[in-house]
């Protein structure tokens, strides 16, 4: 069982975005297009191991080159357009109470973001989400070259907020990326939406109920 932390222990909190502050469902969709040649599971290791992904989310690859890179692999049967255009559409905006939840912490607490992303979504998060504002650092995969589960992303990010790895409470959807961020000493916690990730912080006494 993880030890309960108080804020002096942990005065840098990091979140994923996609699934966890900001309403991604690249899943679901991936497995319609798919006419069920992937399951669930499938679809979501899709987005952690493909080598395509990795060339979008480490800013190798264009969004416009995935999206037909990605198409033809998965065999989808529509074109590279459509694919960007479903690309843009799986993410939404911000969960309900995200502002105001990182407002809150805000006054107490350091707050980044680490996340896999792309300059497609990055570009609609900085245009329309108004919610980069609230972060002291983002470090986004294709900005730094780096990506989740990788260990040089932990690192790279703990070198540049220059605290010690049990200060970082770290907040994703993928499992993967929590047990990676506690191989490298973080705090992780697997957090799927908005409602798990404030019962996390209740849980760690960093969030009053």
């Amino acid at each position: 069982m993880q030890q309960t932390l108080t804020p002096q222990h942990a005065p840098v909190l990091v979140f994923d975005l996609g699934g966890v502050l900001v309403d991604w469902n690249g899943i679901d969709p991936l497995m319609a297009l798919s006419q069920g040649r992937l399951s669930r599971e499938q679809a979501r290791q899709f987005w952690l191991h493909t080598p395509e992904v990795a060339l979008l989310d480490t800013g190798r690859a264009t969004p416009g080159e995935f999206a037909a890179l990605m198409a033809d692999k998965l065999q989808l049967g529509i074109s590279s357009a459509a694919m960007l255009q479903a690309l843009d559409d799986w993410l939404q905006g911000p969960f309900a109470g995200v502002h105001a939840l990182l407002q809150q912490l805000g006054q107490r607490y350091r707050l980044a973001v680490l996340s896999n992303n792309n300059a497609l979504h990055w570009g609609k998060i900085e245009r329309e989400f108004d919610l980069l504002q609230h972060f002291e650092a983002c470090f986004a995969s294709h900005q730094i070259g780096l990506r989740k589960p990788d260990a040089a992303a932990y690192r790279h990010v703990q070198d540049a907020l220059q605290v010690a790895a049990g200060q970082i409470l770290f907040f994703d959807d993928n499992i993967e990326c929590v047990q990676a961020a506690r191989q490298a000493g973080w705090q992780a916690f697997h957090t799927v939406g908005l409602p798990a990730v404030q019962q996390a912080l209740q849980a760690q006494g960093l969030l009053s109920t």
